[in-house]
């Protein structure tokens, strides 16, 4: 069996280790072939969990637990560094895959399993993401795969939709893989690179997958009977605002060829128009002018143009191929996003404009 790496991502981890270190004793993967590799980034309120982790999961390790490593960053990397110090661990120790399990979620027992098959039975798959089902409502969905609207936006899929596997494939072809839980082969990640630790926060995942698409022509897939539960929180996440929103145009900005580009500008400028007055409307003023503030300083843009260039003179596929599963609709299911105007205007206007345009674009 390969060996697998799970980086688990610690941030505040104590209110949901009761959760994970019970699944985690459950699995059935051979505890021999698989590892606990925490990763645990101070919390700017509650400080290093490193003390609670050393307490209470550690005297499980090799015992009920597979094996386990806790690593102590001393100041917090983001999302995005903290799980590269997994992926340097994993790759030093040789494992042959690692999957990355978001600090608050939780694998079923025989989720392993099911991302190897897929793995095993499919050489050209890149990245597995796990089927995510909410905690404590674990028959509603959190994400059967992302979606990616065409100017950069990313949400889940199936959100709060009742879950039945009658309704999904063994393997789905997805537009990218929520980082929650997903799994890439060592392989693939000495290819393309780990996690770019220059958006820290958000989009990280989208930016991997289209990485992994880009760079190796790789597919990125849902895994629909590999089951991991995620207690996931919209409130948590939209408080990120500004990151979502700054790293949404850098992903646009790396991974769009100027033709492209040039090609949606009008829709783009009308959406940040629309979505001004949107977060007025809902007291985001401040972050979304935060995000503009960030774009008009010199430096960030040669910052991400120098990224743009290494993408651009590595890729290997077409915008068209890899925009394919890009979508032109919004649908996000909180009270926090909704919008009449999204609904019955925003929506069908962008979507009118995707469908021409995705004709369009034949490079």
């Amino acid at each position: 069996m390969p060996r697998i790496a799970v980086v688990y991502l610690s941030f505040h981890c104590e209110p949901y280790i009761p959760l994970v270190m019970p699944a985690m004793e459950k699995i059935t993967y051979p505890k021999d072939r698989i590892e606990w590799v925490i990763v645990d980034n101070p919390h700017p309120e509650y400080g290093s969990s490193a003390h609670y982790l050393h307490h209470h999961v550690m005297p499980h390790a090799g015992v009920t637990l597979p094996k386990v490593t806790v690593i102590e960053n001393t100041e917090n990397l983001g999302f995005a560094g903290g799980n590269n110090v997994g992926v340097d661990y994993a790759l030093s120790q040789g494992f042959d895959y690692v999957f990355f399990l978001n600090n608050d979620a939780y694998p079923t027992s025989d989720a392993f399993e099911q991302l190897i098959s897929v793995m095993k039975h499919h050489p050209n798959v890149g990245i597995v993401q796990s089927m995510l089902l909410l905690h404590p409502d674990k028959n509603k969905v959190n994400s059967s795969g992302n979606a990616i609207h065409y100017l950069g936006f990313g949400y889940s899929n199936d959100y709060k939709k009742i879950f039945d596997s009658k309704d999904y494939n063994h393997i789905e072809d997805i537009a990218y893989a929520s980082g929650a839980a997903m799994m890439m082969s060592a392989g693939l990640l000495k290819k393309i690179g780990g996690w770019n630790t220059d958006l820290f926060l958000y989009h990280e995942d989208m930016e991997l997958s289209l990485r992994a698409k880009t760079l190796a022509g790789v597919r990125v897939v849902l895994a629909s009977k590999s089951i991991v539960h995620h207690a996931y929180s919209f409130r948590r996440s939209i408080s990120k605002y500004y990151w979502m929103e700054r790293n949404r145009f850098a992903v646009w900005l790396m991974y769009m060829k100027f033709p492209t580009l040039l090609l949606l500008a009008p829709a783009m400028i009308a959406m940040e128009l629309g979505q001004f007055v949107f977060a007025i409307a809902r007291g985001w003023w401040k972050e979304k002018l935060k995000v503009y503030i960030y774009w008009l300083k010199p430096r960030h843009w040669r910052l991400w143009l120098n990224e743009r260039k290494e993408i651009q003179r590595s890729r290997i596929i077409t915008d068209r191929e890899l925009m394919k599963e890009f979508v032109g609709e919004i649908l996000f299911q909180e009270n926090e996003v909704q919008s009449p105007v999204l609904k019955y205007i925003a929506n069908p206007v962008f979507n009118a404009y995707w469908w021409v345009a995705r004709k369009i674009i034949v490079w």
